[in-house]
């Protein structure tokens, strides 16, 4: 699902999934019902599993979700957040800038994780985290639509700069509120959004890449 070879509202093929993966009926049944649980599948009674599209509400509360989540696993890591580490976000940043110059938006998406990461790592609330993380994989990865937004690749790259600046000035609440208000503010993000998932061609079947979301 994370290469996009299945779009939003298709149903699965079961025995499809049971050959590929190798596993029997039962916890393959197990794992869909945790999946339905998360949101990211419906079993629909006598039609099937179908991959739960999302809608702009659903957006904008992840967004919403992830975004108050996120500030809190940053200020819980603050702490351990010195000169290396805000290093390493202006590293990153660049590399992932480099990235969406040269349209690899699969480096994009492997440095964007890492950015982020460099404080995730840090919080010792492994449940927040793992939370987080769930969360983005809804938004990024099941399915993964098809082509991207270029600016909003380049847009994401300034909020990473503000972020690393406020970082290295030591202001934790100032990033917090940065991550919440703007990096995963869906009023901030919208017209992205918009753009990516709900335009036409957001579906014409581009090529394949991450999803904006899970590059934020």
């Amino acid at each position: 699902m994370s290469r996009g070879e299945l779009r939003p509202g298709a149903f699965l093929d079961l025995d499809a999934l049971e050959a590929r993966l190798g596993v029997s009926r039962t916890p393959l049944r197990d794992a869909l019902l945790q999946l339905d649980a998360e949101g990211f599948v419906a079993i629909l009674p006598r039609r099937g599993v179908q991959l739960r599209p999302l809608t702009r509400d659903d957006i904008r509360h992840l967004y919403e979700i992830v975004g108050a989540l996120e500030g809190a696993a940053l200020l819980a890591a603050f702490l351990g957040l010195g000169a290396p580490e805000a290093a390493a976000l202006r590293r990153l940043n660049t590399e992932m800038e480099e990235a969406v110059e040269a349209d690899d938006f699969d480096r994009y998406y492997e440095r964007n994780l890492a950015f982020h990461d460099v404080f995730l790592d840090r919080c010792d609330n492994e449940r927040l985290v793992r939370l987080v993380r769930t969360l983005k994989e809804r938004l990024y990865d099941w399915p993964r639509r098809r082509g991207f937004v270029k600016a909003w690749e380049l847009a994401s790259v300034r909020e990473h700069a503000a972020f690393a600046r406020l970082v290295a000035a030591g202001d934790a609440r100032g990033a917090a509120d940065h991550l919440r208000d703007v990096h995963w503010s869906y009023a901030v993000q919208e017209r992205f959004i918009e753009e990516y998932y709900f335009a036409p061609e957001a579906h014409a079947g581009a090529p394949s890449s991450p999803a904006p979301g899970k590059r934020r």
